[in-house]
């Protein structure tokens, strides 16, 4: 990956981040924080 790809794919990240925060308070990321706490609590049991 070179660093123009790796800049623009920060850029969109961060855009849809303060877009999530400004127009819907920020659900979808706290869904996924919630879901990425279940999915490596479902891992670790299977370790």
């Amino acid at each position: 990956m070179t660093n123009r790809i790796a800049l623009w794919l920060a850029a969109i990240i961060i855009i849809l981040i303060a877009a999530d925060a400004f127009f819907d308070e920020g659900r979808i990321l706290l869904f996924l924080a919630k879901e990425t706490a279940d999915l490596i609590e479902y891992v670790a049991f299977w370790r």
